[in-house]
């Protein structure tokens, strides 16, 4: 995955619908939460067995919320100046340095 390419592709959309001025960093974070809860909605009420066997609609709903939060992510990365590549490696490394054995 190329995250460049993706968010030079998102400011394209972004920029043809003149939607910059709403992408602020606040409302991108509160974009990406939205979209998460329709993620967890999908698995609400769900046993824990259930829900790692999704019918095939459900497991395509649930990829594309999941598609909608790392794009809002992505764009609130480029709005903050963060690289996402650098702070997920990041943040991995500080996992396994505090959680592995």
């Amino acid at each position: 995955m190329n995250l460049q390419e993706l968010t030079q592709r998102l400011h394209q959309i972004r920029d043809t619908n003149d939607w910059q001025r709403f992408h602020s960093p606040k409302n991108l974070a509160m974009a990406a939460s939205v979209e998460m809860a329709e993620l967890v909605e999908i698995f609400q009420w769900l046993s824990e067995d259930e829900s790692r066997r999704l019918p095939p609609e459900q497991l395509a709903h649930a990829g594309q919320e999941v598609g909608d939060v790392v794009l809002y992510l992505l764009l609130l990365c480029s709005e903050l100046g963060l690289d996402m590549d650098q702070v997920v490696r990041a943040k991995l490394a500080d996992s396994e340095r505090r959680f592995a054995r």
